[in-house]
C-alpha cells in the first residue's frame, strides 16, 4: 500500500510541476517575452492548457468573477498541496 501512496505522491508532484509551468509561462505571455506567434510557444501553451483545463475549469464554475483575475490556479495549488499533506500525514496508517 505504501507504493500506492508514493506513486500518488509522485502524481501530485508531476501536477504540480505543469501548473507551475503554465503559470510562469503566463506571465511571460502577459508580460510580451513570449509570442504565441510561435509555434513552438504556440504549441507548449496549448499543450499545458488543455492539460490543466480539466482541472481548472470546476474551479472557474465555482469561483466568482474576478474581472481579469484568473485565481483558478491558486486554488489547484492549494489543494495539491493539501493532497499531499494529507497523504503525508497518513502514511503511517499502511505501515
Amino acid at each position: 500500500m505504501l507504493s500506492v501512496i508514493q506513486i500518488l505522491l509522485l502524481i501530485l508532484d508531476v501536477v504540480w510541476f505543469i501548473m507551475i509551468a503554465h503559470i510562469i509561462m503566463s506571465w511571460l505571455i502577459n508580460f510580451q517575452v513570449l509570442n504565441l506567434r510561435q509555434p513552438l510557444v504556440a504549441q507548449i501553451w496549448d499543450g499545458l492548457t488543455r492539460l490543466l483545463e480539466p482541472l481548472y475549469g470546476p474551479i472557474r464554475r465555482v469561483l466568482p468573477p474576478m474581472g481579469g483575475l484568473d485565481l483558478a490556479p491558486l486554488v489547484a495549488l492549494i489543494a495539491i498541496y493539501a493532497l499531499r499533506i494529507i497523504l503525508m500525514n497518513n502514511i503511517p496508517a499502511f505501515y
